[in-house]
């Protein structure tokens, strides 16, 4: 039951959450355990690693959550879930070349338009995998640009695997021209951005060192040795009722975490 909050008319009061959860089966506890306590409206799950037909969505359905999925067994793999009932648009990009995996999902939720992106990791620079990727973004924005405007409310939720700027990796000098942080992976996401696209959280945020990404090894969560490659883009319409939009460093605790953590933006 809504409680102030009405996505379906572009309502008061929304917030939408992003998660690469690394498993959606193996981390199905921690999301549900995120959701109780945060009740997005929206929650955009990446890299969920299993068929649609093995999708877990009873637990979430008995949350109040009701979702469409994108899958593949094993790898990649892409969600939304939504309070009010989402209703497909597309899974991948429908352009006749090969969408490298179960990565992109988009939702009509009442007015708005909803995105769930696993961008391609890209491997190593001057791979024919590196060149995928930047190509996967030019996919991106062509799709964009044949399917919906910026002038209307749109949401672009991922991991993007890319940092924006320096300020979005704890080590940029050693790391400088590197996958994640190089230039033509920047100018890739600048160009995607430059559609009509905001990044919600540098809206609130100017502050360097806030992650969502922190390698599994070598102590890289505790030494704060991390990235900021996961993101909340709005379109202008969107991101002018942007209020607040955050990274929830609490939800990589513990045991049993993905290496990603949740992101938010919310909405007036």
């Amino acid at each position: 039951m809504w409680t102030q909050r009405d996505v379906a008319s572009g309502g008061k009061d929304l917030k939408i959450a992003s998660w690469n959860v690394n498993s959606v089966r193996a981390r199905l506890e921690r999301v549900l355990a995120w959701l109780e306590v945060e009740r997005p409206d929206v929650l955009c799950l990446q890299e969920t690693k299993v068929v649609d037909e093995a999708f877990p969505i009873e637990p979430f359905e008995d949350a109040g959550y009701q979702g469409i999925t994108h899958g593949q067994k094993t790898y990649n793999g892409v969600a939304i879930l939504s309070r009010t009932t989402p209703q497909e648009i597309c899974r991948g990009f429908d352009d006749g070349d090969d969408d490298l995996g179960a990565r992109f999902l988009v939702a009509e939720i009442g007015t708005l338009w909803v995105a769930s992106a696993y961008v391609p990791n890209g491997r190593e620079v001057g791979t024919s995998h590196f060149r995928d990727k930047l190509a996967w973004f030019g996919r991106l924005r062509s799709f964009l640009e044949a399917n919906t405007s910026p002038d209307q409310e749109v949401a672009l939720c991922g991991d993007w695997n890319v940092t924006p700027d320096d300020r979005d990796l704890w080590n940029p000098e050693e790391r400088r021209g590197e996958v994640h942080c190089h230039p033509d992976e920047r100018a890739a996401l600048e160009h995607l951005c430059d559609w009509g696209l905001t990044d919600t959280f540098r809206m609130h945020h100017d502050e360097a060192q806030r992650y969502s990404w922190w390698d599994y090894r070598r102590l890289g969560f505790p030494k704060n040795h991390g990235m900021r490659i996961d993101l909340i883009l709005a379109t202008a319409p969107l991101a002018e009722r942007c209020v607040a939009a955050d990274i929830h460093r609490e939800a990589r605790k513990g045991k049993g975490a993905s290496d990603h953590t949740v992101i938010t933006a919310d909405f007036e």
